[in-house]
């Protein structure tokens, strides 16, 4: 089934629609609607979900709208400081969702000047550090550090490592940096006690990844010069687009796709292939919307479920080399997500003939056709989104557009889409293996703990201290 819209240049094809039936998605779609009137749609953290607001604030409740009105008046209140200042460099710190949509936005959507770049610490690796911090100086840099709380470590870590940056060249931090926080968090209170350049707000209401429609994806689109209101523009119109219970409704007919392919389990993976450089970290980004929001222990009920949705995402032509011949002659065990872009290029660059008529475009997109036959031809699963053109619209319109289908394919399989005990355990973890280090270096007893532990903590020491 071909599904279009002409106004976005959007075109979707699904091979699962004849098995499409409305009553299943009627549930979902009534959720859907309730959440975007403000109802509990996060119930073990109890607290609304409200990134559709951030597009559309006349959705918001009462109240709402105000708040995220304010974040938009607050941002081109930046960016007039940004203008006077003559800032050619923003380094975003953060991490998860504070890092992966911005960094998409910001390589599908590079500065048309070439005269300002949008960089990222996103982990607490000190070769990380080094390597970009060499490259910054830090007059011209604006700092954006990204946390709801201002207690994620690896981000605390990366801007006490810009803090020392800017100390060691004699330049004050507080003057270049800005913090995208929750009112009243402890990064927010540092912001304040410290006289930080500016205070961009976050919400408990909008999760990490989902926060792109909001001032962690603005802020670099802003930077760049990018049409940023355009941007929410798209995705509001396939918000707008996706709220009919049709059999044209995209993101239900996606949400059926993986329903069916997965035997309602995620038993199949699902392979993201985008035939356009500019895409490459899409397959990346949809990793952690997908799979932090479906991949879940317990449903709603509590039951034990294991539910989840495998993404892999890599970038065509190139890696069909690497491994379309597994897709098509090996396990069965994955669906295919095809994505193209018709205009070849946004740069009025001189078209080079490749063979008679003929250019690399064409040969990009006789590339994806070819791997969509060869795949059907193996009778493997092939859906194919194409989009006339690569622009702020479009692009917020395919972020709007997996965000709603992970929203409606959550609820058919009754999952909570909007918390992540996972990722919470995990943190925990870490900071009890902090713990044992600081055990084990006081010489305290250690033999309650796992001997490789020990044994990697004893090592780094040894290696790190003798550098």
């Amino acid at each position: 089934m071909h599904i279009q819209h002409s106004k976005l240049g959007l075109y979707f094809d699904c091979p699962t629609a004849s098995t499409f039936n409305l009553d299943d998605w009627t549930d979902a779609l009534e959720a859907m609607h309730q959440l975007e009137l403000g109802s509990i749609a996060n119930p073990t953290e109890e607290r609304q979900v409200g990134h559709y607001w951030l597009r559309n604030p006349s959705l918001a409740p009462e109240g709402m709208a105000h708040v995220v009105r304010q974040s938009h008046q607050a941002l081109t209140a930046l960016d007039a400081m940004i203008q006077q200042r003559n800032f050619d460099t923003l380094l975003m710190v953060g991490i998860g969702g504070s890092a992966l949509g911005p960094q998409l936005l910001v390589d599908a959507l590079p500065s048309m000047t070439n005269s300002r770049r949008v960089m990222f610490l996103d982990n607490t690796d000190p070769d990380g550090f080094d390597h970009a911090l060499r490259t910054i100086e830090p007059k011209q840099t604006l700092v954006a550090v990204v946390s709801k709380s201002g207690g994620t470590k690896e981000t605390r870590n990366a801007m006490m490592e810009v803090q020392a940056l800017y100390e060691r060249h004699g330049v004050r931090f507080t003057d270049h940096a800005v913090a995208l926080t929750v009112d009243g968090s402890q990064l927010d209170q540092c912001a304040i006690e410290e006289g930080w350049l500016s205070r961009l707000p976050l919400w408990n209401w909008v999760g990490g990844r989902t926060s792109v429609t909001g001032v962690v994806g603005l802020l670099p689109l802003m930077f760049l010069e990018r049409d940023w209101v355009s941007f929410l523009e798209g995705a509001k119109c396939m918000d707008d687009w996706t709220r009919s219970l049709n059999v044209d409704n995209p993101a239900l007919q996606m949400a059926h796709l993986w329903y069916t392919e997965g035997n309602g389990m995620g038993d199949r993976n699902m392979v993201v292939l985008p035939y356009k450089d500019a895409l490459g970290l899409f397959g990346k980004y949809l990793q952690q919307l997908i799979m932090e929001s479906v991949g879940k222990r317990l449903n709603r009920n509590g039951q034990t479920v294991h539910q989840g949705l495998t993404v892999y995402g890599n970038k065509g032509s190139t890696d069909q080399h690497a491994f379309v011949q597994q897709l098509r002659d090996g396990r069965h065990d994955f669906f295919t997500v095809l994505i193209g872009v018709l205009k070849d290029r946004r740069m009025a660059t001189p078209k080079v003939f490749v063979e008679e008529n003929v250019g690399a475009g064409e040969y990009l997109l006789g590339f994806l056709m070819g791997t969509r036959h060869a795949l059907q031809d193996a009778d493997r699963t092939v859906s194919t989104l194409v989009l006339e053109n690569l622009n702020e619209s479009t692009l917020g319109a395919l972020v709007a557009l997996f965000e709603r289908t992970v929203g409606f394919y959550a609820e058919r399989l009754n999952l909570n889409a909007y918390d992540q005990p996972g990722v919470e355990a995990g943190k925990r973890a870490a900071s009890e293996m902090l713990d044992l280090r600081t055990r084990l270096f006081n010489g305290e007893d250690v033999s309650d703990a796992d001997p490789l532990d020990v044994w990697m903590w004893t090592e780094h020491q040894r290696i790190n201290t003798e550098q």
